[in-house]
């Protein structure tokens, strides 16, 4: 029998996106295939987590895409890219924290390309008068990164609702956690 790759990586995805430390028989297991057969095509966790890494950068590229942060407003285009990242949220959460990824010479020149466009439309957000000067590019990137990531967590246990993934982050990346006087 044939093993679909691209199966056995969404597979793998969709257990890592709910238990980080699961381990290569749980993935196996998962994916419905034996231990052996995942180390054929994966020689250890750290070989899967660099295919899920590519998968991630595939992904998320894609969401920037369908988000065209070109068109209309920087915050329409926060708020479409959110709705685009919902569906791999959870896959980009897991590898926001896998700290390999992001350390040393080895780093994916695709996360460089994705903070370069996210940054960018921020940094447009911030010349059309729409965000504050007063927090970096950089700084609003992370920002989205880590809420992202958060919310993903947050519907992934149960205690968030998927409907309001969307709202929840852009409201509090956007509008801050202050109460506004109503006029």
């Amino acid at each position: 029998m044939a093993v679909d790759p691209d199966h056995v990586l969404r597979s793998a995805a969709a257990l890592l996106t709910r238990k980080s430390t699961a381990t290569m028989d749980e993935v196996a297991k998962a994916a419905g295939i034996s231990r052996a057969t995942l180390h054929r095509h994966f020689a250890g966790r750290d070989a899967l987590v660099r295919a899920l890494e590519s998968l991630g950068i595939e992904e998320c590229q894609a969401a920037l895409d369908a988000a065209r942060l070109d068109e209309g407003t920087a915050s329409e285009a926060v708020r479409r890219l959110v709705g685009a990242v919902e569906p791999v949220a959870g896959l980009l959460a897991f590898l926001y924290t896998e700290n390999q990824l992001f350390e040393g010479e080895g780093q994916n020149a695709g996360w460089a390309r994705i903070d370069d466009r996210i940054s960018a439309l921020f940094r447009r957000g911030q010349l059309d008068g729409e965000f504050r000067i007063d927090l970096t590019p950089a700084w609003l990137t992370e920002a989205l990164y880590g809420l992202m990531a958060s919310g993903a967590w947050l519907v992934h246990s149960g205690k968030g609702a998927p409907k309001d993934f969307q709202h929840m982050i852009v409201e509090l990346l956007l509008g801050g956690a202050v109460r506004r006087e109503e006029s």
